[in-house]
């Protein structure tokens, strides 16, 4: 069988995670939440919902962490 351009696909179910966060990051989300709400327009009920889209972007932004990825995923040389 000949071999796919894909690979199989990722599991994009959302994962739970419970975290505590320190009162002063918790009142500055709150309040990142806030300045959102009114820079947007929309409410944003849940503070909570802002720390994943904040993650990605941090993680999507850090230049040692996108180095160190691709040192990862880099084929190994003679491995081919």
């Amino acid at each position: 069988m000949a071999k796919l351009k894909i690979g199989a696909l990722p599991n994009d179910k959302p994962v739970k995670v419970t975290v505590e966060l320190p009162a002063a990051v918790h009142r500055d989300l709150v309040a990142y939440a806030g300045a959102l709400a009114r820079e947007t327009g929309q409410p944003v009920d849940d503070p909570s919902k802002l720390i994943a889209p904040m993650v990605m972007r941090f993680m999507a932004t850090d230049r040692g962490f996108a180095k160190s990825r691709r040192a990862a995923h880099s084929p190994v040389a003679g491995n081919g």
